[in-house]
């Protein structure tokens, strides 16, 4: 009988499995809440390794720091956090490893919380055959929690902001060949590449919530944020909450020079390392919330029905046939 290997089952079925060695819910999203007397915590945990999330050819050491303080706070903001406290930083490196790189990676980091709060609080560093850079982050639970199985049938579905522009920066970084037929602008390609090294997040998420909140008495929304791209935050999302989710294509919000086709729809839903948030409101909330800011975008909404996603223009269903992307 063969062995089952980590490629046969996936990441999601992995963290499925390892459910039953966490209290209830623990794995249901990224950040883990930990009550204590004065506050509630939020603690993540994200690794980036090299070769699978980063290589020294496509981003330097320092735009790696970056990334790797964004993908943590990200889930923070996903999760509620009104405010990030640090973080601890785990270094895998091999022993030849020049120290300019670790030098330039840690100024990545001090900028990232520069720009979105919190201190280095300490961390650890062993020897291995390829960096990886493991950062724990811990915030401090807001007013509201936001939550993946916290969607339901009726909300509307939003977004803050557009999709696909990483993954056409890291497709350019890689000197990706085109379809002959396809002519990007310099201002599109400018763009995509500092949305791949620096991207950027939503601080003032919970702020604008709490603003355009028509009810004190609501305390928890659904919402997950798009590291592994549109489709899959979307999809997560409807798990969790045991609902359908319907997109409405013409809604998606693109950049004005973004090419048409399929595959282009494809790198747009499957790109990932976009750092947006996803999440759903009732109606009027939703439609406060999008007067407050032009960013955010309603691209759809949650109905009764098996867990899953469709199109509302049936005709884009095919685009669900493609995979996200898969650690393993």
């Amino acid at each position: 009988m063969r062995k089952e290997l980590l490629e046969d089952i996936g990441e999601k079925e992995l963290i499925n499995r390892l459910k039953k060695f966490m209290p209830k819910n623990q794995a249901s999203d990224d950040c883990a809440l930990i009550i204590t007397k004065k506050e509630k915590l939020l603690i993540n945990n994200d690794t980036l390794v090299e070769n699978v999330h980063f290589n020294d050819v496509t981003i330097s050491p320092q735009d790696i720091g970056w990334k790797a303080v964004v993908s943590n706070i990200s889930d923070l903001l996903s999760s509620g956090s009104k405010k990030t406290i640090g973080i601890t930083i785990s270094l895998i490196l091999p022993a030849k490893t020049e120290w300019f790189w670790v030098e330039e990676l840690y100024k990545g980091i001090d900028k990232a919380l520069k720009k979105y709060g919190g201190i280095i609080l300490g961390g650890d560093c062993s020897r291995g055959n390829q960096k990886t850079i493991s950062i724990t982050a811990l915030g401090i639970q807001g007013e509201l929690e936001l939550k993946r199985n916290a969607c339901s049938p009726g909300e509307i579905i939003l977004t803050t902001g557009i999709h696909g522009l990483s993954k056409l920066g890291f497709m350019i970084k890689n000197k990706n060949n085109f379809e002959n037929d396809i002519s990007l602008s310099k201002r599109l390609i400018k763009q995509s590449m500092e949305h791949f090294t620096r991207p950027k997040i939503y601080p003032h998420f919970l702020a604008n919530l709490l603003k355009t909140r028509p009810n004190k008495k609501i305390t928890r929304i659904g919402c997950t944020d798009s590291s592994d791209g549109l489709f899959q935050a979307v999809q997560d999302l409807a798990i969790a909450s045991n609902c359908k989710a319907i997109i409405n294509y013409e809604k998606i919000p693109k950049d004005k020079d973004w090419p048409k086709g399929d595959k282009w729809d494809e790198y747009y839903f499957f790109g990932g390392e976009d750092y947006k948030l996803v999440f759903s409101l009732p109606k009027k909330w939703a439609r406060e919330f999008s007067k407050l800011d032009n960013n955010v975008t309603e691209i759809g909404f949650f109905i009764e029905g098996e867990p899953s996603i469709e199109f509302k223009d049936k005709k884009k269903n095919k685009l669900l046939k493609n995979t996200p992307f898969k650690h393993f």
